[in-house]
């Protein structure tokens, strides 16, 4: 069987750091699922879930919330680099649904005021909060 290993980094630490057969992710250019012995690359990742399917029990998948970062693959080793990720199993479901009204709050407020730059970072901390709610319903 091969595999590789797979490491995901945020500026708090180790969140994941498993052998995996396969990982898949949303690049800005679509999805990529990436095997053992993959070319090497660099690609930016977008805020969305990276499945990881580990070297284990058949079907042993972990899913991680990544808010964006960037994927570098070579020799058999992937490691995302990322401001922030969380494991399904680590993400405070409430806390998350109450980030997303928050944002959707600071949405409804920017463009009543026609404030561009507070549109686009509560955007982005909506487009996260949804990621987390998603990501956690598929603990383990």
């Amino acid at each position: 069987m091969s595999f590789m290993q797979v490491n995901i980094v945020t500026p708090d630490g180790i969140v994941f750091s498993h052998r995996a057969e396969m990982i898949v992710a949303k690049t800005l250019d679509g999805e990529i699922g990436i095997l053992p012995k993959h070319a090497p690359i660099i690609v930016p990742l977008k805020i969305d879930e990276v499945r990881v399917e580990r070297v284990g029990p058949e079907n042993w998948n972990n899913a991680i919330a990544v808010n964006g970062g960037v994927m570098e693959v070579r020799d058999n080793v992937c490691n995302i680099i990322a401001d922030s990720a969380e494991r399904a199993r680590d993400i405070d479901l409430s806390r998350a649904e109450k980030a997303k009204l928050r944002a959707e709050k600071r949405i409804e407020s920017a463009k009543q005021v026609a404030d561009s730059d507070e549109l686009r970072r509560a955007t982005v901390a909506l487009h996260k909060a949804i990621n987390r709610i998603s990501v956690s319903g598929h603990r383990r």
